[in-house]
């Protein structure tokens, strides 16, 4: 078996292009080396900024000779059908073709027979195609060439098996050389196979995996920080990029004035980590007027040229900062929320001005519900989305809502308003914190319940992997506020409280929605009934739906039981909280004998039901003849379904799900008695059907709960 090395160097391959370009490469590779019949045992990747390389063990040295059939038309089909069959086989004439019968007559088969090629031809073939048809993001020309690429193309190495695997890529050819380090050493380096690779690599100051370059930058940079007495502010992200940017990472500290300190510390560390790649520090539980840079070569200096260049560096920027911050200061943020009409928000949903009136109202609605004050909720609305026209915020947007709070604070708003300021953008993504304050909740919450809302309205939803508003997202922020604060909140009346915004606003894009939500001659009638029916249209269009699917995506991939969750999705609800306590308290049911005794009886029974109502071409959804029940076991049963259905209603209705499994817990006995005693199809038809209707009664009871049907076992 042989070994395929191969190397793609170049000028600096921008960081956030590389881990996508590692994917790439071993995609093609597998898809080619596939489809020319060649196997092998797996594919590494590595990136650094100059080179994008690839090993593959396990290759055999010559493909497989390949004999295969292709049967054809038959014998004396037009002509166009044996022009086609003999292009396809790669066929000179029928006489190429053999003549064969089956039942339906006499037809060709072509017998096609590909010997195997050395494995180097295929490379040869392979390698350039991958070159001029690799995805990059943005790629260039350079020269008078026609080859594109990342960034200028050097050179390309490709051994198997230590020797060369010769071809030419628009005058580059193939070789043996690398080269190390761009400073520390430049000379070519002439290699033999992988491990000599990554070692002449290493000892050319190149740490060629990233994953290393990563660990040796958080190790190096949290020592550097702790030996002056600070922690290390860790960003996986920023961690990342630095890995990506160098090829011999080495951690530096450097210092900033302390008068910078007054700035925000979010600003700060933002400032440092968007202009010069570097790592913020602390002293305590404060940011420390030092960073931690990383550069990309040892320096004879120790450094020490290069740690200045960044203080230089990072003071401009902070000082640019620092007036930024002391300017947006002196003007209120109620003065900038007029200048929201100058932002658009959306072409059909009008600017952020228009959104913040929908937002302030739809926040005090829900203000009681959450338990938080009406009128902070309405402060904190209006005042939400004005730091967007500060200066802070246009420098870094990732900023907005955290120079909001800090202004707002700063003009003495109540914290309760100024924190839910920046909370209401939360959660930003699945590991961030979702906001726990009352206020804040009541923000984020109508924050995004507006977004979900209005981009339905005008027909802009997620199709297939693409999300361009990250709806997805909202939803999901709305789905883990609610149950993380544990938040008893009808969808059906958040919805109508969000969609009415809209309708209040009188947005042309917005009516053209709920007409198309109604139908073209659906009459409009009062304002309360179009709002119902434009909810429900909603409904149907599967907004609120888009909300429960999420739910249930999150449900499973925490573990949840799929067919416990499909189980009691099956009921509807529009209740979150409710959803979830549910299927949690039916787990912990079906974990019980009482629990999956009774499953298997309403198994039986629904299954039963369903052959005999398939049979009969009826439903027995009457209720059962008491008159008519005769074994003790059916008179038995029929009580405790009388008993249990009015228990597990009221359980339910008081959300105690647990006293509804209990309640439930109580048919396991006569279920079992009965179908132990009863005969269902009796021969007396009148009797058959009343023990049919008593099952329907055990398959309606236990939906009160859950729709058993789903559940496996």
């Amino acid at each position: 078996m042989a070994e395929l090395l191969l190397e793609f160097f170049s000028e600096e391959i921008p960081a956030r292009m590389q881990t996508r370009a590692q994917g790439d490469l071993a995609r093609l590779l597998d898809e080619k080396l596939k489809a020319a019949g060649l196997d092998f045992d797996e594919i590494k990747t590595f990136a650094t900024p100059r080179r994008l390389t690839a090993v593959v063990n396990g290759l055999p040295k010559r493909s497989p000779d390949v004999r295969d059939e292709r049967k054809g038309p038959r014998v004396g089909a037009p002509d166009k059908a044996v022009e086609g069959f003999l292009k396809a086989a790669g066929l000179g004439s029928l006489d190429e073709a053999e003549i064969r019968e089956d039942k339906k007559g006499d037809f060709y088969v072509a017998l096609i027979e590909k010997p195997g090629r050395d494995t180097a031809d295929v490379i040869a073939e392979i390698v350039p195609e991958i070159v001029r048809t690799f995805p990059w993001p943005k790629a260039m020309r350079w020269g008078a060439g026609k080859l594109r690429w990342v960034r200028p193309l050097h050179s390309i190495l490709c051994l198997l098996d230590g020797k060369v695997v010769a071809f030419d890529i628009d005058g580059i050819e193939s070789g043996k050389v690398t080269r190390g380090h761009r400073f520390m050493a430049p000379k070519d380096l002439a290699v033999k196979d992988f491990a000599d690779y990554q070692a002449k690599l290493k000892k050319a100051f190149v740490i060629l995996d990233g994953d290393v370059r990563a660990a040796t930058i958080l190790d190096a940079a949290r020592a550097c920080a702790s030996e002056h007495g600070f922690g290390l502010v860790e960003d996986a992200g920023l961690l990342a990029e630095n890995a990506g940017l160098t090829e011999w990472p080495v951690p530096l500290m450097g210092s900033f004035d302390e008068d910078f300190l007054s700035v925000p510390p979010e600003v700060l560390a933002t400032s440092m980590k968007a202009h010069q790649k570097c790592f913020s520090v602390t002293k305590g539980d404060d940011l420390a007027n030092r960073f931690v840079l990383v550069a990309n070569l040892e320096a004879e200096d120790g450094g020490t040229a290069i740690t200045q260049g960044n203080e230089r560096v990072i003071a401009a920027r902070l000082s640019d900062a620092k007036f930024f911050f002391d300017q947006d200061r002196k003007v209120s943020l109620e003065t900038w929320v007029p200048k929201l009409k100058e932002i658009t928000f959306h072409e059909k949903l009008g600017s952020q001005y228009d959104r913040i009136q929908r937002i302030w109202h739809l926040a005090k609605d829900l203000a009681p519900i959450v338990g938080a004050d009406a009128e902070d909720a309405e402060r904190a609305g209006i005042l939400c989305k004005a730091d967007l026209v500060s200066d802070m915020v246009g420098e870094f947007p990732e900023l907005q809502g955290v120079m909001g709070r800090y202004y707002a604070l700063d003009q003495k708003e109540r914290p309760t308003v100024a924190n839910a300021i920046a909370d209401h953008y939360k959660p930003a993504g699945p590991s961030d914190e979702v906001p726990t304050a009352p206020v804040s909740i009541a923000l984020a919450l109508a924050d995004k319940l507006d977004t979900l809302a209005g981009f339905w309205m005008v027909d802009e939803k997620p199709t297939g992997s693409k999300d361009p508003y990250a709806l997805r997202r909202a939803a999901l922020g709305v789905i883990r506020t609610i149950i993380e604060n544990k938040i008893e909140l009808s969808l059906w009346w958040a919805f109508a409280k969000a969609v009415g915004q809209y309708t209040d606003q009188k947005n042309r894009f917005v009516e053209e929605g709920v007409r198309r939500l109604l139908g073209p001659s659906e009459p409009l009638g009062s304002v309360r009934d179009t709002l119902a029916k434009v909810v429900s249209a909603l409904g149907a269009s599967d907004a609120q739906d888009f909300v429960r699917d999420r739910l249930r995506v999150q449900l499973r991939d925490q573990g949840a039981r799929h067919d416990l969750v499909d189980a009691v999705f099956a009921l509807g609800g529009d209740d979150l909280l409710m959803i979830v306590r549910r299927v949690e308290a039916l787990g912990r049911f079906l974990d019980t004998d009482d629990g999956a005794n009774l499953l298997a009886g309403t198994k039986r029974a629904a299954n039963i039901l369903r052959i005999e109502e398939k049979k009969d071409k009826r439903a027995y959804d009457d209720a059962p003849d008491s008159k008519l029940l005769e074994a003790p076991e059916e008179k038995a049963l029929a009580k405790a379904v009388d008993v249990v259905e009015k228990a597990a209603a009221k359980a339910v209705a008081d959300e105690d799900f647990e006293a509804a499994m209990a309640a439930m817990a109580k048919l396991r006995a006569p279920v079992d008695a009965f179908f132990d005693a009863v005969t269902v199809n009796a021969d007396d038809p009148k009797l058959r059907e009343n023990r049919l209707r008593l099952l329907n009664r055990i398959r309606s009871t236990t939906k009160t709960v859950a729709d058993f049907s789903k559940i496996a076992g």
